[in-house]
Protein backbone atom coordinates (compact mmCIF):
# COMPACT_ATOMS: atom_id res chain seq x y z
CA UNK A 1 0.00 0.00 0.00
CA UNK A 2 1.43 3.34 -1.05
CA UNK A 3 1.34 6.28 1.29
CA UNK A 4 -0.08 8.29 -1.65
CA UNK A 5 -3.30 6.32 -1.13
CA UNK A 6 -4.01 8.64 1.83
CA UNK A 7 -4.06 11.64 -0.52
CA UNK A 8 -6.20 9.70 -3.02
CA UNK A 9 -8.77 8.75 -0.36
CA UNK A 10 -8.71 12.34 0.97
CA UNK A 11 -9.44 13.70 -2.50
CA UNK A 12 -12.28 11.18 -2.96
CA UNK A 13 -13.80 12.19 0.38
CA UNK A 14 -13.47 15.90 -0.42
CA UNK A 15 -15.15 15.39 -3.80
CA UNK A 16 -18.04 13.75 -1.97
CA UNK A 17 -18.43 16.27 0.87
CA UNK A 18 -17.56 19.66 -0.65
CA UNK A 19 -20.22 19.70 -3.41
CA UNK A 20 -22.85 18.83 -0.81
CA UNK A 21 -21.70 21.72 1.37
CA UNK A 22 -21.72 24.07 -1.62
CA UNK A 23 -25.25 22.99 -2.56
CA UNK A 24 -26.50 23.55 0.99
CA UNK A 25 -24.90 27.00 1.10
CA UNK A 26 -26.37 28.05 -2.26
CA UNK A 27 -29.81 26.80 -1.22
CA UNK A 28 -29.53 28.67 2.11
CA UNK A 29 -28.72 31.89 0.24
CA UNK A 30 -31.49 31.45 -2.33
CA UNK A 31 -34.33 30.16 -0.11
CA UNK A 32 -34.77 32.61 2.80
CA UNK A 33 -37.71 30.78 4.47
CA UNK A 34 -35.62 27.62 4.85
CA UNK A 35 -32.35 29.41 5.61
CA UNK A 36 -32.17 28.40 9.29
CA UNK A 37 -32.63 24.68 8.54
CA UNK A 38 -30.31 24.73 5.56
CA UNK A 39 -27.59 26.49 7.57
CA UNK A 40 -28.11 24.01 10.40
CA UNK A 41 -27.73 21.16 7.90
CA UNK A 42 -24.65 22.90 6.49
CA UNK A 43 -23.03 23.01 9.93
CA UNK A 44 -23.89 19.38 10.73
CA UNK A 45 -22.74 18.10 7.34
CA UNK A 46 -19.68 20.35 7.55
CA UNK A 47 -18.58 19.01 10.93
CA UNK A 48 -19.24 15.37 10.01
CA UNK A 49 -17.82 15.80 6.51
CA UNK A 50 -14.60 17.41 7.69
CA UNK A 51 -14.18 14.66 10.28
CA UNK A 52 -14.72 12.11 7.51
CA UNK A 53 -12.18 13.82 5.24
CA UNK A 54 -9.63 14.04 8.07
CA UNK A 55 -10.02 10.63 9.71
CA UNK A 56 -11.14 8.10 7.10
CA UNK A 57 -8.07 8.17 4.80
CA UNK A 58 -5.62 7.76 7.70
CA UNK A 59 -7.67 4.97 9.23
CA UNK A 60 -8.06 3.10 5.92
CA UNK A 61 -4.30 3.28 5.37
CA UNK A 62 -3.70 1.72 8.79
CA UNK A 63 -6.07 -1.21 8.30
CA UNK A 64 -5.65 -2.05 4.59
CA UNK A 65 -3.23 -4.92 4.04
CA UNK A 66 -2.58 -7.38 1.26
CA UNK A 67 -0.27 -10.23 0.36
CA UNK A 68 0.16 -12.70 -2.46
CA UNK A 69 1.73 -16.13 -2.08
CA UNK A 70 2.03 -19.12 -4.37
CA UNK A 71 -1.20 -20.45 -2.83
CA UNK A 72 -3.53 -17.46 -2.42
CA UNK A 73 -4.18 -13.73 -2.45
CA UNK A 74 -4.96 -12.20 0.95
CA UNK A 75 -6.54 -8.78 1.48
CA UNK A 76 -7.79 -6.89 4.51
CA UNK A 77 -9.98 -3.87 3.81
CA UNK A 78 -12.58 -1.57 5.30
CA UNK A 79 -12.42 1.32 7.68
CA UNK A 80 -15.59 0.83 9.71
CA UNK A 81 -16.44 -2.77 8.89
CA UNK A 82 -13.21 -4.69 8.36
CA UNK A 83 -13.07 -7.69 6.07
CA UNK A 84 -10.34 -10.32 5.58
CA UNK A 85 -10.57 -12.09 2.21
CA UNK A 86 -8.60 -15.03 0.86
CA UNK A 87 -8.68 -16.07 -2.81
CA UNK A 88 -6.96 -19.41 -3.46
CA UNK A 89 -4.98 -19.42 -6.72
CA UNK A 90 -7.02 -22.36 -8.01
CA UNK A 91 -10.23 -20.30 -7.68
CA UNK A 92 -9.01 -17.12 -9.44
CA UNK A 93 -10.80 -16.46 -12.73
CA UNK A 94 -9.57 -12.99 -13.71
CA UNK A 95 -7.06 -10.42 -12.50
CA UNK A 96 -7.63 -6.80 -13.55
CA UNK A 97 -6.03 -3.42 -12.99
CA UNK A 98 -8.24 -0.36 -12.51
CA UNK A 99 -7.01 3.23 -12.72
CA UNK A 100 -9.66 5.90 -12.34
CA UNK A 101 -8.97 9.59 -13.04
CA UNK A 102 -8.00 10.35 -9.44
CA UNK A 103 -5.84 7.25 -9.23
CA UNK A 104 -4.04 8.35 -12.38
CA UNK A 105 -3.43 11.75 -10.81
CA UNK A 106 -1.76 10.06 -7.82
CA UNK A 107 -0.05 7.36 -9.97
CA UNK A 108 -2.00 4.63 -8.18
CA UNK A 109 -3.90 1.55 -9.29
CA UNK A 110 -6.29 -1.03 -7.88
CA UNK A 111 -5.99 -4.73 -8.57
CA UNK A 112 -9.23 -6.71 -8.74
CA UNK A 113 -9.12 -10.48 -8.33
CA UNK A 114 -12.31 -12.20 -9.45
CA UNK A 115 -13.25 -15.69 -8.28
CA UNK A 116 -16.38 -17.81 -8.44
CA UNK A 117 -17.23 -16.63 -4.91
CA UNK A 118 -20.65 -15.17 -4.21
CA UNK A 119 -18.89 -12.59 -2.01
CA UNK A 120 -17.68 -10.84 -5.15
CA UNK A 121 -14.22 -9.78 -6.25
CA UNK A 122 -11.29 -9.13 -3.95
CA UNK A 123 -9.84 -5.64 -4.47
CA UNK A 124 -6.44 -4.30 -3.46
CA UNK A 125 -6.55 -0.49 -3.52
CA UNK A 126 -3.85 2.14 -3.39
CA UNK A 127 -1.01 0.33 -5.12
CA UNK A 128 1.74 2.11 -7.01
CA UNK A 129 1.08 1.75 -10.73
CA UNK A 130 4.17 -0.37 -11.36
CA UNK A 131 3.59 -2.53 -8.27
CA UNK A 132 0.04 -3.21 -9.49
CA UNK A 133 1.34 -4.22 -12.93
CA UNK A 134 3.89 -6.54 -11.30
CA UNK A 135 1.22 -8.10 -9.05
CA UNK A 136 -1.09 -8.71 -12.02
CA UNK A 137 1.73 -10.30 -14.03
CA UNK A 138 2.76 -12.51 -11.10
CA UNK A 139 -0.82 -13.57 -10.34
CA UNK A 140 -1.51 -14.31 -13.99
CA UNK A 141 1.60 -16.46 -14.22
CA UNK A 142 0.83 -18.27 -10.95
CA UNK A 143 -2.83 -18.94 -11.76
CA UNK A 144 -1.95 -20.31 -15.19
CA UNK A 145 0.47 -22.74 -13.54
CA UNK A 146 -2.04 -23.76 -10.85
CA UNK A 147 -4.13 -26.86 -11.59
CA UNK A 148 -7.91 -26.50 -11.32
CA UNK A 149 -10.74 -24.97 -13.29
CA UNK A 150 -11.37 -21.89 -11.07
CA UNK A 151 -14.96 -22.86 -10.32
Amino acid sequence: MERRAIAWWTAQAALLVLPLLAALLVCALLIPPARFWLLLALVVVGVLGLAYIGVMPQWRYRVHRWETTEDAVYASAGWLSQEWRVAPMSRIQTVDTVRGPLQQLFNLSSVTVTTASAAGPLTIDGLDRQVAADVVARLTETTQATPGDAT
